[in-house]
């Protein structure tokens, strides 16, 4: 396989667990993922954040707030790797329980990653909702 393809394959298998487990309330596999370097940024949904406590914290603020996640599914549009960086443009379609309340909403995100000791690093999240049903 390529760099790129395996890029794509970690892409759809390891952060696609980790985004799963933290729409199920658990947010450790989603903080696995995630450089521990600086600069890492967030420009989120619903919070910005930036620097390793601002992650942490946001990361556990969400955990807090999904549960019972009925769906997840990554439509990939873009990816490349050049080197030792790479990024992604996707949209998010999720239908799980946010503050109890069951919710079914589409992310349009974009995210940068790097290569860390031979695994692939988020170190920029940038999402936002394309759109959202309450359910």
């Amino acid at each position: 396989m390529s760099e790129r393809e395996d890029f794509v394959a970690w892409f759809r298998s390891g952060l696609r667990e980790a985004e799963v487990a933290i729409h199920n309330g658990d947010s450790a596999p989603r903080r696995a993922i995630w450089s521990r370097g600086e600069p890492v940024t967030v420009f989120g949904a619903w919070q910005t954040v930036a620097g390793q406590e601002g992650i942490d914290r946001l990361f556990k603020d969400l955990a807090a707030r999904f549960s019972g996640c009925e769906s997840y599914e990554q439509e990939l549009d873009a990816a490349e790797v050049s080197g030792d960086v790479a990024y992604t443009v996707s949209y998010e379609h999720s239908r799980v329980s946010v503050d109890g309340q069951l919710r079914q909403y589409t992310l349009r995100v974009t995210q940068i990653y790097r290569l860390e000791d031979g695994e692939w690093k988020v170190v920029h999240r940038h999402g936002d909702t394309l759109e959202t049903t309450d359910l």
